[in-house]
């Protein structure tokens, strides 16, 4: 890796001109440069577009495929830093989001990838939706998702891309695919995303559900797989 790496920042989106042009400013205000951000739009009807090209740093980049997993997969392709890091646009980062990662990843060669802790904040006028838990509010959490992640491009090449069969939960699968391939990884201790929580959030459908179960028994299964090659009792005692 080089002592300054490029990292390109991919922002999915689909129908989001409520709060897009707030990600992108919390991309503009990092302390770390460089960086490239890539605006995938899956399809909007609705201002997204413009928002996006009034920012002239901004690569504006019409997806490959529907769902948020094919938008990753085309940032991804598209990317030309070293490093890449995802933000959703309802969430924003701390100014000093990419710079940590970025330092941990250059200081610590053997690390694949970084996550960081995040607070989850309540949109202002909107309950909690169904299948959120309001205790998630208090306080801050480590957060394995992909507006945390750090990832070296590289990794994909050995790992894979998103699953673009799971509409939702794509983010759970790759890093139980990444944990179950023993990927070594980092948890920085600050907290770097804020993470709204509204009433279009995907998250809390009954289908990320159900792809959070598929992803999970894949996960058991990877490992029984892994335990059948690899018995404990071949080891040397």
């Amino acid at each position: 890796m080089t002592d300054n790496p490029l990292v390109s920042v991919i922002i999915a989106v689909k129908n989001g001109e409520r709060f897009l042009a707030a990600a992108i400013e919390s991309v503009l205000a990092q302390d770390y440069h460089p960086y490239e951000i890539m605006v995938v739009d899956g399809h909007s009807t609705d201002r997204t577009a413009q928002i996006a090209h009034s920012f002239s740093p901004v690569r504006y980049i019409e997806q490959q495929g529907r769902g948020i997993p094919a938008a990753y997969n085309t940032g991804i392709g598209a990317a030309q830093g070293e490093l890449i890091a995802f933000l959703s646009h309802d969430d924003y980062w701390t100014p000093d989001k990419l710079r940590l990662q970025v330092e941990y990843l250059i200081a610590h060669p053997e690390i694949q990838y970084t996550v960081a802790r995040l607070k989850f904040f309540l949109e202002p006028g909107q309950p909690p939706p169904v299948g959120f838990r309001p205790e998630l509010l208090q306080g801050d959490h480590v957060g394995r998702v992909m507006e945390t992640l750090v990832v070296r491009k590289s990794l994909f090449n050995e790992l894979g891309l998103f699953r673009i069969d799971l509409s939702t939960a794509e983010d759970v699968e790759w890093f139980a695919r990444a944990n179950d391939q023993g990927i070594k990884m980092a948890v920085i201790p600050q907290v770097l995303l804020h993470k709204r929580v509204h009433n279009s959030n995907s998250s809390m459908t009954v289908e990320n559900n159900r792809n959070l179960l598929k992803a999970l028994r894949q996960s058991v299964h990877r490992k029984q797989k892994n335990l059948t090659a690899n018995p404990a009792g071949s080891k040397d005692s």
